[in-house]
Protein backbone atom coordinates (compact mmCIF):
# COMPACT_ATOMS: atom_id res chain seq x y z
CA UNK A 1 0.00 0.00 0.00
CA UNK A 2 1.40 3.38 -1.01
CA UNK A 3 1.23 5.94 1.79
CA UNK A 4 0.81 9.68 1.22
CA UNK A 5 4.17 11.42 0.94
CA UNK A 6 3.64 13.50 4.11
CA UNK A 7 2.89 10.31 6.09
CA UNK A 8 6.03 8.61 4.72
CA UNK A 9 8.17 11.65 5.59
CA UNK A 10 6.93 11.75 9.19
CA UNK A 11 7.49 8.00 9.59
CA UNK A 12 11.07 8.54 8.41
CA UNK A 13 11.53 11.37 10.94
CA UNK A 14 10.23 9.28 13.86
CA UNK A 15 12.44 6.35 12.73
CA UNK A 16 15.50 8.56 13.31
CA UNK A 17 14.77 8.67 17.05
CA UNK A 18 16.87 6.26 19.16
CA UNK A 19 15.13 2.96 19.83
CA UNK A 20 12.29 3.66 17.38
CA UNK A 21 11.90 1.23 14.51
CA UNK A 22 9.74 1.68 11.43
CA UNK A 23 6.75 -0.17 12.96
CA UNK A 24 6.72 2.04 16.07
CA UNK A 25 7.17 5.11 13.87
CA UNK A 26 4.14 4.05 11.82
CA UNK A 27 2.07 3.66 15.01
CA UNK A 28 3.06 7.17 16.12
CA UNK A 29 2.07 8.70 12.79
CA UNK A 30 -1.29 6.88 12.56
CA UNK A 31 -2.02 7.84 16.17
CA UNK A 32 -1.31 11.50 15.34
CA UNK A 33 -3.58 11.32 12.28
CA UNK A 34 -6.50 10.49 14.59
CA UNK A 35 -5.84 13.45 16.89
CA UNK A 36 -7.71 16.78 16.72
CA UNK A 37 -5.81 19.68 15.13
CA UNK A 38 -5.52 21.36 18.55
CA UNK A 39 -3.51 18.41 19.93
CA UNK A 40 -1.22 18.45 16.91
CA UNK A 41 -0.72 22.22 17.28
CA UNK A 42 0.23 21.75 20.96
CA UNK A 43 2.65 18.97 19.98
CA UNK A 44 4.30 21.19 17.33
CA UNK A 45 4.41 24.12 19.78
CA UNK A 46 6.14 21.93 22.39
CA UNK A 47 8.77 20.89 19.86
CA UNK A 48 9.37 24.52 18.87
CA UNK A 49 9.69 25.57 22.53
CA UNK A 50 12.13 22.71 23.11
CA UNK A 51 14.37 23.98 20.33
CA UNK A 52 13.94 27.70 21.06
CA UNK A 53 13.99 27.76 24.89
CA UNK A 54 16.33 24.98 25.98
CA UNK A 55 20.02 25.75 26.11
CA UNK A 56 23.14 24.24 27.67
CA UNK A 57 24.16 25.47 31.13
CA UNK A 58 27.47 27.32 30.97
CA UNK A 59 28.55 25.75 34.28
CA UNK A 60 27.58 22.07 34.12
CA UNK A 61 26.56 21.45 30.47
CA UNK A 62 23.09 20.18 31.47
CA UNK A 63 20.01 21.24 29.50
CA UNK A 64 18.15 24.18 30.98
CA UNK A 65 15.92 27.12 30.07
CA UNK A 66 18.40 29.51 31.67
CA UNK A 67 22.12 29.57 32.28
CA UNK A 68 23.34 28.87 34.87
CA UNK A 69 20.74 26.16 35.41
CA UNK A 70 18.46 25.69 38.43
CA UNK A 71 20.93 23.40 40.24
CA UNK A 72 24.06 25.48 39.55
CA UNK A 73 22.33 28.69 40.67
CA UNK A 74 20.85 27.15 43.85
CA UNK A 75 22.70 28.67 46.85
CA UNK A 76 21.74 25.62 48.93
CA UNK A 77 23.81 23.24 46.79
CA UNK A 78 27.37 22.34 47.85
CA UNK A 79 29.54 23.65 45.01
CA UNK A 80 32.64 21.98 46.44
CA UNK A 81 31.23 18.51 45.67
CA UNK A 82 30.76 17.71 41.98
CA UNK A 83 29.10 14.62 40.57
CA UNK A 84 30.36 13.86 37.06
CA UNK A 85 27.89 12.13 34.74
CA UNK A 86 28.17 11.16 31.08
CA UNK A 87 24.85 12.59 29.85
CA UNK A 88 22.00 14.82 31.06
CA UNK A 89 19.45 12.01 31.72
CA UNK A 90 21.86 10.69 34.38
CA UNK A 91 21.28 13.87 36.44
CA UNK A 92 17.55 13.23 36.42
CA UNK A 93 18.13 9.70 37.72
CA UNK A 94 20.52 10.94 40.44
CA UNK A 95 18.12 13.67 41.56
CA UNK A 96 15.29 11.13 41.94
CA UNK A 97 17.45 9.28 44.47
CA UNK A 98 17.31 12.43 46.63
CA UNK A 99 20.70 11.84 48.30
CA UNK A 100 23.05 14.23 46.52
CA UNK A 101 23.31 17.88 47.58
CA UNK A 102 26.24 18.99 45.45
CA UNK A 103 26.33 20.08 41.82
CA UNK A 104 26.74 18.12 38.61
CA UNK A 105 28.95 18.18 35.56
CA UNK A 106 27.94 16.59 32.25
CA UNK A 107 30.92 15.21 30.33
CA UNK A 108 28.91 14.85 27.14
CA UNK A 109 29.74 11.17 26.70
CA UNK A 110 32.46 8.73 27.64
CA UNK A 111 35.85 7.83 26.23
CA UNK A 112 35.50 5.45 23.31
CA UNK A 113 38.75 4.78 21.45
CA UNK A 114 37.00 2.81 18.69
CA UNK A 115 34.88 5.86 17.82
CA UNK A 116 37.81 8.24 18.29
CA UNK A 117 36.36 9.90 21.40
CA UNK A 118 38.96 10.95 23.93
CA UNK A 119 38.87 13.37 26.85
CA UNK A 120 39.58 16.22 24.40
CA UNK A 121 36.24 15.61 22.65
CA UNK A 122 34.37 15.77 25.98
CA UNK A 123 33.76 18.77 28.28
CA UNK A 124 36.85 18.13 30.44
CA UNK A 125 38.47 21.53 29.76
CA UNK A 126 35.56 23.33 31.51
CA UNK A 127 35.76 20.89 34.44
CA UNK A 128 39.37 21.92 35.08
CA UNK A 129 38.30 25.59 35.08
CA UNK A 130 35.48 24.86 37.57
CA UNK A 131 37.83 22.91 39.87
CA UNK A 132 40.24 25.85 40.17
CA UNK A 133 37.53 28.50 40.49
CA UNK A 134 35.21 26.75 42.96
CA UNK A 135 37.89 25.10 45.18
CA UNK A 136 36.29 21.70 44.65
CA UNK A 137 37.00 19.18 47.41
CA UNK A 138 35.37 16.02 46.04
CA UNK A 139 34.60 14.66 42.60
CA UNK A 140 32.13 11.76 42.41
CA UNK A 141 32.40 9.73 39.21
CA UNK A 142 28.84 8.58 38.44
CA UNK A 143 29.51 6.84 35.15
CA UNK A 144 27.88 3.75 33.69
CA UNK A 145 29.25 0.41 34.85
CA UNK A 146 30.41 -0.65 31.38
CA UNK A 147 33.75 -0.64 29.56
CA UNK A 148 33.44 2.98 28.36
CA UNK A 149 32.35 4.17 31.82
CA UNK A 150 35.19 2.27 33.52
CA UNK A 151 37.77 3.59 31.03
CA UNK A 152 36.56 7.16 31.48
CA UNK A 153 36.54 6.84 35.30
CA UNK A 154 40.09 5.49 35.39
CA UNK A 155 41.35 8.17 33.01
CA UNK A 156 39.64 10.97 34.99
CA UNK A 157 40.96 9.61 38.29
CA UNK A 158 44.49 9.67 36.87
CA UNK A 159 44.07 13.24 35.55
CA UNK A 160 42.50 14.54 38.79
CA UNK A 161 44.87 12.85 41.29
CA UNK A 162 47.64 15.50 40.99
CA UNK A 163 45.10 18.25 41.79
CA UNK A 164 44.83 16.95 45.39
CA UNK A 165 41.07 16.38 45.19
CA UNK A 166 39.19 13.47 46.72
CA UNK A 167 37.95 11.35 43.79
CA UNK A 168 35.24 8.80 44.53
CA UNK A 169 33.23 6.39 42.43
CA UNK A 170 29.67 5.19 42.96
CA UNK A 171 29.61 1.93 44.92
CA UNK A 172 28.99 -1.29 43.07
CA UNK A 173 25.27 -1.18 43.76
CA UNK A 174 24.97 -0.65 40.00
CA UNK A 175 25.29 -3.91 38.10
CA UNK A 176 28.02 -4.16 35.46
CA UNK A 177 26.76 -3.26 32.00
CA UNK A 178 23.87 -1.14 33.31
CA UNK A 179 23.04 2.50 32.56
CA UNK A 180 22.56 5.02 35.39
CA UNK A 181 19.58 6.49 33.52
CA UNK A 182 17.59 3.27 34.05
CA UNK A 183 18.61 2.49 37.65
CA UNK A 184 15.96 2.70 40.37
CA UNK A 185 16.13 5.25 43.20
CA UNK A 186 17.09 2.72 45.92
CA UNK A 187 20.01 1.34 43.90
CA UNK A 188 21.26 4.86 43.15
CA UNK A 189 20.80 5.94 46.76
CA UNK A 190 22.84 2.95 48.03
CA UNK A 191 25.47 3.53 45.37
CA UNK A 192 25.89 7.16 46.46
CA UNK A 193 26.09 6.25 50.16
CA UNK A 194 28.66 3.51 49.47
CA UNK A 195 30.93 5.47 47.15
CA UNK A 196 34.66 5.03 47.64
CA UNK A 197 37.86 6.83 46.80
CA UNK A 198 39.79 5.63 43.76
Amino acid sequence: MALPESVEKLIQQFSKLPGIGSKTAERFVFYLLKQPKQNISEFINSLEQLKNNVQICSECFDYSEKSPCRICSDPGRDKTTVCIVAESPDILAMEKAGEFEGVYFVLGGTINEIQGIGLEQLNYHKLETNIKRDHIKEIILALDANIQGETTAMYLAKKLKPLDIKVTRLARGLPMGSDIEYADEITLSNALKGRREI
